[in-house]
């Protein structure tokens, strides 16, 4: 009985793996070993950027929120030292969204802050 290789999954892994590795150069797109070790090279990059891009986002809304507080003369810190003692309970992504779209709504949040920075 002649020995069976199971060519269909072989196919089938190699194809998914050249499939990955469309839109790279040359050898990296067309050659098995090379597109595999590209394709594993880019899987670890996206797992690493996922997690940077949420603690870029972070910088992102923090840096929104403090341009907003400054208008309102408070640092990013007394905002939010405020906002704590005043029992307001917003995490950082809607306070940067109302600071750039609801301005009357983050001036009355930053009044609420200042309020509790006074009453130190």
């Amino acid at each position: 009985m002649p020995r069976a290789t199971n060519a269909v999954a072989s196919r089938a892994r190699r194809k998914k793996i050249l499939k990955a590795a469309r839109g790279n150069f040359q050898g990296r797109r067309k050659l098995y070993r090379t597109a595999k070790e590209t394709v594993q090279k880019g899987m670890v990059y996206a797992y690493a950027h996922r997690k940077l891009r949420k603690r870029d986002f972070r910088r992102l809304w923090i840096s929104r929120i403090n341009a907003a507080a400054r208008l309102y003369g408070l640092s990013y810190s007394l905002f939010i030292n405020g906002l704590k003692k005043a029992g307001v309970v917003l995490d950082r992504k809607i306070l940067a969204d109302m600071a750039v779209r609801d301005k009357d709504g983050f001036a009355k949040l930053a009044e609420l802050a200042s309020k509790e920075k006074v009453g130190q």
